[in-house]
């Protein structure tokens, strides 16, 4: 059997590619900066026959690669970027590995090795049996601030793929078919001149006051947006010390809904508070929208294909070390909050799951129709075509995701194994793709019902590009803080 094939190949090299995620894991590397990250992946992928083009969409840590020739095309996708202040030990209690920096506490060096494994896996199969077809893989930087996917879909990256897969580590085993929220990411900054803020301030004009006022402002405007709206912002800079009138402040925002057009509209009333912010404090200000990325598109089709992939490979079993490394972690957790959110999840039978630590079942997806409140930039590539990302158990259930406890799991054996059950799963999944061309056919039917003659547009202007120095920036903050 084809599947058997691919199977063998992923345990007889997964030493090989747990190495690659533990590489990964120790780099940590922020949004747009993975440039170790991507470049091990692609060196992964070139020693296994693929055709690398690196620094693609105006992103070096961005890539494609490609193996086979003719349709179908199937697409896997991966992502590596860690996220700041997050990083740990993987041991099962709060310990860092490199003080105040980052970790990978959304699991993403399984996520791209779990890609780029199923990617080589299926490729093999598909050299050895002559099965006609195209391999891509998608690395795909920034996910966590910057929407790296979204600048790839705008460069015409995705055209022509028939179908993407993706996988996310997670705390449960399932294809989800929930929505999910567009958003803006934008940076306001304000411009004003400083003075001595008590002998002269009549001559100063606060940056930081416009920002403050700004906040207020969309503070207000949260009672007359959509109740399915999130607005969410930090102060990146507020001046520097009290006695001098800051000539410089910066907000960062996040602006979500459920849809495009609900966004576009929140948006340019955010815009005309911060306008109103400057009016009141006679500061310029700058608006810099650097990441904009759509809903997600859901699929049955795939939901299903990937699900019964999953119940054929089984879910991995567990040691009494690992389950005894999350029932630490859980030592750590309230209990009711864990409740709360099997509950907000509408998670089917959620009683059954509240002493459970690390998941085994595999879940029907339920969610078909919910809206989920976070946002990926997997939605942009899943109005190009039937798209795919599902999760495996991986971070302990009832566990927050970008935080220590999912950082402690992802560097370790609970994490390799979260890795190898996904990398079996998708390389199941595509060799049905490629071998069952209804199966595809299906794929796309309900695709274009789904989006019921909607037309994608890139949300991000054409002369906005990349935020490579923002980005690099980010990283800078955190040098000396770290050593790989």
């Amino acid at each position: 059997m084809l599947k058997d094939k691919a199977w063998r190949w992923i345990d007889e090299h997964r030493d090989e590619f747990i190495e690659v995620s533990d590489r990964v894991w120790e780099y940590a590397e922020l949004g747009l900066v993975e440039f170790k990250s991507a470049e091990l992946h692609a060196e992964t992928l070139e020693r296994h026959g693929f055709k690398v083009n690196s620094g693609v969409a105006g992103m070096p840590s961005a890539f494609v690669a490609s193996w086979g020739k003719g349709r179908p095309v199937i697409g896997f996708m991966g992502e590596y970027d860690a996220l700041p202040g997050i990083s740990n030990k993987a041991v099962p209690y709060r310990e860092w590995l490199v003080e105040d920096g980052p970790g990978h506490g959304c699991g993403h060096n399984v996520h791209g090795t779990s890609g780029f494994l199923a990617a080589i896996a299926t490729r093999y199969v598909m050299e050895e049996e002559r099965l006609p077809g195209t391999v891509k893989c998608f690395g795909s930087p920034a996910e966590e601030n910057y929407d790296g996917k979204a600048y790839m879909v705008r460069a015409g990256s995705f055209d022509g793929v028939d179908t993407c897969l993706s996988h996310h580590p997670s705390s449960m085993n399932v294809a989800g078919l929930a929505s999910s929220n567009t958003v803006n990411s934008v940076k306001y900054e304000f411009f004003g001149k400083t003075a001595h803020a008590a002998g002269s301030p009549e001559q100063g004009r606060s940056a930081l006051d416009a920002i403050e006022l700004m906040n207020i402002g969309v503070n207000f405007l949260r009672e007359h947006i959509i109740q399915d709206a999130r607005l969410h912002y930090v102060i990146e800079q507020g001046g520097g010390q009290p006695n001098v009138v800051p000539d410089y402040a910066r907000s960062w925002y996040y602006i979500r809904a459920p849809e495009r057009d609900q966004v576009d509209a929140i948006y340019k009333r955010i815009n005309k508070i911060a306008e109103g912010a400057a009016l009141m404090t006679e500061t310029e200000l700058k608006i810099d929208l650097i990441a904009a990325i759509y809903n997600k598109i859901p699929s049955r089709a795939l939901s299903e294909l990937v699900t019964a992939n999953m119940r054929l490979v089984g879910a991995p079993e567990w040691t009494k070390e690992e389950l005894g490394f999350a029932a630490e972690i859980a030592k750590t957790l309230d209990k009711q909050n864990k409740i709360n959110s099997l509950r907000k999840n509408k998670v089917p039978n959620w009683e059954r799951y509240v002493d459970v630590d690390l998941m085994t079942d595999i879940l029907d997806a339920w969610n078909d129709g919910e809206i989920s409140h976070g946002s990926t930039d997997v939605s942009d590539v899943s109005w190009q075509c039937p798209t795919m990302e599902f999760s495996t158990a991986c971070n302990v259930l009832g566990a927050p995701g970008h935080d220590w406890r999912f950082t402690a799991v992802s560097g370790m054996s609970i994490g390799h194994k979260s890795l190898v059950f996904a990398a079996k799963t998708m390389a199941a999944s595509a060799l049905d793709l490629y071998t069952k061309p209804e199966l595809l056919e299906k794929a796309k039917d309900e695709h274009s019902e789904r989006l019921a003659g909607r037309k994608y547009t890139s949300p991000i202007p054409s002369e906005v590009e990349p935020p490579l120095e923002i980005a690099m920036e980010a990283w800078e903050k955190l040098k000396g803080k770290r050593e790989v």
